[in-house]
């Protein structure tokens, strides 16, 4: 089962610093990584490292995946496939009860400021 953490490690600070630069510039609203899926996986594997990052900005929150590999001038990013090749799993997605620590934490936070009350929705377990 996948293990979502709120805190990055300092092993993979900076390449979850680059991926997260890399994505904001192709993107309208600025994201910031909010967890990380299975950390010690990244942290144990080889170059280029395989992360699975949880990004949140504007008015939503997504998984992406990353491959990231050190250059002499800093860090080449792109894409992965959907799952790293080192985590082969056939179940269905982990059901979180709550949203990851953090995600929207801002979002929730504007909208108590400009409403009287707000309702969260949450939908057998998936948010």
């Amino acid at each position: 089962m996948a293990i979502v953490s709120e805190t990055i490690p300092t092993e993979l600070q900076a390449e979850v610093n680059a991926a997260l630069e890399w994505f904001n510039a192709s993107q309208s609203d600025r994201f910031d990584v909010t967890g990380i899926v299975d950390a010690e996986l990244s942290i144990q594997s080889e170059e280029p490292r395989e992360l699975r990052l949880v990004l949140c900005g504007g008015d939503s929150c997504q998984k992406q995946n990353f491959r990231v590999s050190s250059t002499s001038t800093g860090f080449t990013v792109t894409f992965a496939q959907d799952e790293p090749s080192s985590i082969k799993r056939s179940a269905a997605p982990q059901a979180e009860l709550d949203p990851p620590p953090g995600a929207r934490r801002n979002w929730l936070n504007s909208v108590l400021q400009q409403q009287s009350f707000t309702l969260l929705v949450f939908y057998r377990g998936f948010w």
